[in-house]
């Protein structure tokens, strides 16, 4: 998956916390996520916060899809209040597809 396929991908899935995302999928958005922001950041705080709202949304949800595609619940990403959740997360986006069905895939 390429960096449009997965821009592509999220948005048209922007709600959908069911199913897996690949590791590509998952890194090329959050790298789309970044330069939007950074992108949106240079015209002004108020298009900056209007980017990240709307990429709320697909974040967290392409965040889900990430963890079940490991075999982990997507409620796991509530460990990003913690602010050290962040790194345990990392890790876990990180790691490779398990295979087999998943409790979490609906």
């Amino acid at each position: 998956m390429n960096f449009g396929q997965a821009i592509s991908a999220c948005l048209s899935k922007y709600a959908t916390f069911s199913g897996r995302a690949s590791r590509p999928e998952f890194w090329w958005f959050f790298l789309f996520q970044v330069l939007a922001s950074i992108a949106a950041s240079l015209v002004g705080e108020r298009l900056n916060g209007l980017v990240s709202l709307a990429l709320l949304l697909p974040a967290l949800a392409v965040g889900t899809r990430r963890l079940h595609d490991i075999g982990k619940s997507g409620w796991w990403q509530l460990l990003l209040l913690t602010g050290i959740g962040f790194f345990v997360l990392l890790y876990w986006w990180a790691q490779p597809e398990r295979d087999g069905a998943l409790a979490y895939e609906a």
